[in-house]
This record gives structure tokens, C-alpha cells and sequence, in this order.
């Protein structure tokens, strides 16, 4: 429950501190006096946007905190857990604005986003302003309800789970069946441009290496004349020149014991001789090897003449880029195949989700018709006594097709004069209807979930005498289990208060500023009094009201 609000620089108010009590805390005040200023501040704090027109002084920063008591409220004990947060008895959140408009939030002294406060903020506080009644008429908030009441809600939130990741398995089963469907128009031609070229089955470099094989054959003739013209020079002639020169290290070597350098260069022709006797074996080896082979040529020219058709129709510029093609031609038949096996699994994962979807939203659908109809029959009883005897809340359930939220589409419709021609809420409810309508509901849902404190914010707009007392009944009822602060203009109301805050404005300085009071039993009787005949009440008003604060409990 809200134990503490503090809220500093913040529109009107300078500075001002709230410590609320167990029960039904009721504020009243005249118009303007910034009632539902104390509403917007706590908005920020459940992480509200704000933007610095808020700031009451510019050169100032805005401050709202707000202390919870969480003993006994596992969700958000298990919240702090899971975001890493420091875990007490006592919660405190923290909202910061500075006059540049950049906000700052704060759970217990430890900085966090705006989201991890809204996420927070939903297992703290239920907040109920005049105008949130427009939500009773929409289908999603119809759901909410009833799933909330049938104690549908951690279905709901398996069922939104197993949905998302179906429609995630989904999702990907029909991009694999597009990419697949692709693929199959262009399979069977890169089939035939694969098997072209492997059925050729071209090594690395191999066109190169058959160009040069290609020129030796043709010139094997000319090459075998000249390095046997060559080889004979050296070794076969009538004087060979590695002969001679052989001969004349002879005679360098005689005389290596005559000069210092020459010993250097016997060393030197010695190197040569050796080197030129080498060339000359590997040039007779090299004319050996090479033979006219006038076969080996036409085998070579159509290998080079098939290679080079396939560089053309490839737009490759050498061997080792038409066997980057084959390999990415490889790749995309085989992508073809790992595609049907990955449908297959998909199909599989999306036919097990789809049946977990499936019986986790017929369970969700069977509570939600089996409760459909206590509920609308108690919400029935609540309206007659706030005031609507010939109202009738009913509920429709009809099916649709699966969704995160299930198989059920959820329709209110209402009948006020029990005329037996029920409408949809948004086209026959009044403002006050709805306001007695969703105050019925939310009492009811309410002792279904574990929410501490609940907020109404004018809850009691259309509505007076007897049925803003049963208001009140409902109120003070509803307060035994849960905390209630509300914000009202009706005295029966104020009457059933365990806490009454007077909101007023006061001058200090040059400007107004709103300031509250925690009145004691005697300024309650006075307040209410007030409410009830004016400004300045009559002693039948005082006593009137001295009734009914005496006669709350």
C-alpha cells in the first residue's frame, strides 16, 4: 500500500507531504484546488511522461517519491528480484525532473528506465480516473475484466507466450516457403549450369596451366631444335665450351700460389663450370620431355576451348572464378535442400505450439464462459444498489479466430431501462452509468487479484442522494481488503472515509499554492457540512453530517 508521497515543485504545489492509512482515504476540496494535481504527481511516479510545464519554479528541479509497504506483495518482490534491484519491507520510487525537461527515475535509490517503473507500477497501484471509463467500452478492457475475475490472468500471459512464439515459427515458416518457391524457379537451371561445370571438372589454374602446355606442343619442334643446338654447345661439339672452360681452371689453378686474387677467381670459374654443367643436364632433360603430340594438342585445344565457353557464358575472367561459381551454384542447390528440411521442422514446431496455443486458450475460453455469467449477475446487483435498478449488464462471448488473447470475442452490452434491448456500452451508458458501472466491476475484480491500493479519481461524476451513499458502501467495503484513495465531491462518500485530506489552496508570497490537511474528527463534520449546504452550513447541515460520520462503520 501507499504509505508516503512527497512531491516538491511540482505545478502549483511547492512543497508538500501525504502519509496515507490503511482503509479508504477520501480527499475533498473545491474545484481547483489541486485535487487532481495530486493525481498527476503520482502519475509520474507509475511513470507517467512529463515535460518541465510541470515545474512550478523553472530554475528548479521537480521531485516526486513515493513510499510503498511491500511486505506481503510477492509480484513486486519477485520484480526487484528479477531486475537486480535492492528488496525491503519498504519500496521507494523516485521521479526527478529537471528544468531542461530531462527526467530521472529512482526504485529504491538505484536509477532506472521509465519502463521498469511502468512495469512496477501495474503490481502497486490501479488508477481510476473520470475519464477512464471510455476504456469499459472497448473489447480488449472486456477481456481484461472477465479474464481478471475467471482468474484467467496467468493463463493469459502462457497463452500470449506460446503465441508469440508460434506466430515467430510462423512468421519464419512462410519466409522459408517464399525463399523455397524462389528457389525452385531457378533450381532446375542452376542444376544444368552445375552439372555443365562440374561435368567438365576444371582444376585449379588448370586453364592457365593448358594455355602454356599449349604453346610448348606447338612450338615443340623449334624448342627441341634450338636446346639441342644449345645442349651441343655446351657438351657435344668438337670443343665443348664447358670443356674449355674446365681446361682453363686447370691452368687458373696452377697459378692460385702466384697472386692472392687469383685463388678467388679459380673459385669463382670453378662455381660457373659446375652451374653450366647442370644447365646443360636439365636442357637435354627439358628437350627429352618435349614431343610433338599432335593428339595431346587437339585434347588440350577443346579442354581450353570448353573452358573458355564457360568463362564467356559465366563472365569469368580465369579458372579459379568459375570454380567460385560452381561452389556458389553448390550452395544454392543445396540451399534448396536444407530449406525442405527446415520447412519440415518448422512445420512440425508450428503444428506443437499451435496445439499448446489451442489448449491453453479452450481452458482460458472455459472459465471465461463459466464465469461470465456470475459476474454479470453480481455487477447486476452492485448497479441497482449505486442507484441503477432497471440496469442490466450481459455478457457475450462468440468465437474467433486464435489470438495472443485466445479464441473469445468479449462484448458488454447494456440495457438501462430493462426494455430486454441490450446495446453495446459506448452507444447507451451514460457518463455516470459507466462511472457506477466500472466502480462495480472493479470492486468485484479487485477481490480477485492481489492489487494493494486502489485510486478513483472523481469516480462519483453523474451521481448523488442514496446512490452516491451506496457509492460510498461500496467504497468502504471494498476498503477492508485492499487500501482505496479517492478523490470526491459528494459527502455521502466523504462520510466513509478511515482518513479524510483536505486539499486548499493558501497564499504565500506573490502565488497561490496547494497545501493538504489530514482532518481530525470535528473538521470532518465541518467539511462535510460544508458539502452538504454551502459555504456557510446550517446547524441542521452540521448535524446532518455529524450522522453521518458517526454512523460510517
Amino acid at each position: 500500500m501507499l504509505q508516503h508521497l512527497h512531491i516538491q515543485n511540482y505545478a502549483i504545489i511547492d512543497r508538500l507531504e501525504i502519509k496515507f492509512s490503511k482503509g479508504l482515504n477520501i480527499i475533498t476540496g473545491e474545484t481547483g484546488a489541486g485535487k487532481s494535481i495530486l493525481m498527476g504527481a503520482l502519475n509520474l511516479i507509475l511513470g507517467q511522461r512529463a515535460d518541465s510545464s510541470v515545474l512550478h519554479q523553472s530554475d528548479k528541479k521537480c521531485f516526486v517519491e513515493g513510499v510503498f509497504d511491500i511486505q506481503k506483495n510477492l509480484r513486486v518482490r519477485q520484480f526487484l528480484q528479477e531486475n537486480e534491484l535492492d528488496e525491503d519491507d519498504t519500496l521507494c520510487i523516485r521521479r526527478e525532473m529537471a528544468a531542461n525537461g530531462k527526467s530521472r527515475s529512482f526504485i529504491n535509490d538505484t536509477p532506472v528506465t521509465l519502463s521498469q517503473v511502468k512495469a512496477l507500477s501495474i503490481y502497486l497501484v490501479d488508477l481510476h480516473q473520470q475519464f477512464d471509463t471510455l476504456d469499459i467500452n472497448t473489447e480488449s478492457f472486456q477481456r481484461e475484466i472477465l479474464d481478471a475475475y475467471a482468474s484467467n490472468l496467468d493463463d493469459v500471459k502462457e497463452l500470449q507466450m506460446q503465441y508469440a512464439q508460434y506466430a515467430a515459427v510462423r512468421k519464419q515458416l512462410e519466409q522459408n516457403k517464399k525463399q523455397q518457391a524462389d528457389a525452385e524457379k531457378e533450381a532446375e537451371y542452376n542444376q544444368f549450369l552445375f552439372n555443365e561445370l562440374e561435368e567438365l571438372g576444371l582444376k585449379e589454374n588448370e586453364l592457365e596451366d593448358l594455355e602454356v602446355e599449349l604453346k610448348i606442343l606447338n612450338n615443340a619442334e623449334n624448342i627441341k631444335q634450338q636446346l639441342t643446338g644449345i645442349y651441343h654447345s655446351l657438351k657435344e661439339d668438337d670443343q665443348p665450351l664447358v670443356q674449355q672452360l674446365k681446361s682453363q681452371l686447370s691452368k687458373l689453378k696452377q697459378m692460385d700460389s702466384f697472386h692472392p686474387d687469383i685463388e678467388k677467381l679459380s673459385e669463382r670459374l670453378s662455381v660457373s663450370v659446375i652451374e653450366l654443367d647442370d644447365i646443360a643436364a636439365e636442357l637435354e632433360d627439358i628437350e627429352q620431355k618435349v614431343v610433338f603430340d599432335a593428339e595431346r594438342i587437339a585434347i588440350v585445344n577443346d579442354r581450353i576451348a570448353a573452358g573458355y565457353k564457360l568463362l564467356k557464358k559465366h563472365g569469368a575472367q580465369n579458372t579459379s572464378q568459375l570454380l567460385n561459381t560452381l561452389e556458389l551454384l553448390r550452395q544454392k542447390l543445396d540451399s534448396v535442400q536444407n530449406l525442405s528440411a527446415s520447412i519440415a521442422t518448422l512445420e512440425n514446431e508450428e503444428s506443437h505450439l499451435l496445439t499448446a496455443c489451442t489448449q491453453t486458450a479452450n481452458r482460458i475460453s472455459a472459465n471465461r464462459k463459466k464465469q461470465a455469467k456470475p459476474l454479470a449477475e453480481k455487477v447486476n446487483k452492485l448497479i441497482a444498489q449505486v442507484g441503477m435498478p432497471n440496469a442490466q449488464l450481459k455478457i457475450n462471448i462468440t468465437e474467433s479466430p486464435l489470438s495472443a488473447s485466445g479464441t473469445d470475442q468479449i462484448d458488454f452490452s447494456f440495457d438501462a431501462n430493462k426494455s430486454n434491448k441490450f446495446e453495446l456500452l459506448g452507444k447507451v451508458a451514460s457518463g455516470g452509468e459507466l462511472s457506477r458501472l466500472m466502480l462495480s466491476i472493479k470492486s468485484l475484480v479487485a477481490q480477485k487479484l492481489s492489487m494493494p491500493t486502489l485510486i478513483f479519481d472523481e469516480i462519483d461524476t453523474g451521481i448523488s442522494g442514496e446512490a452516491a451513499k451506496q457509492v460510498g458502501i461500496i467504497m468502504k467495503d471494498l476498503a477492508h481488503a485492499h487500501q482505496l484513495i479517492a478523490i470526491t465531491h459528494q459527502p455521502q462518500i466523504a462520510a466513509m472515509a478511515n482518513a479524510h485530506y483536505f486539499v486548499f489552496k493558501e497564499q504565500k508570497g506573490n502565488s497561490m499554492h496547494t497545501s493538504v490537511r489530514l482532518l481530525d474528527e470535528k473538521e470532518r463534520i465541518t467539511v462535510i457540512a460544508k458539502m452538504l449546504g454551502g459555504e456557510k452550513p446550517t446547524a441542521a447541515a452540521i448535524e446532518n453530517a455529524r450522522e453521518m460520520v458517526e454512523s460510517r462503520s
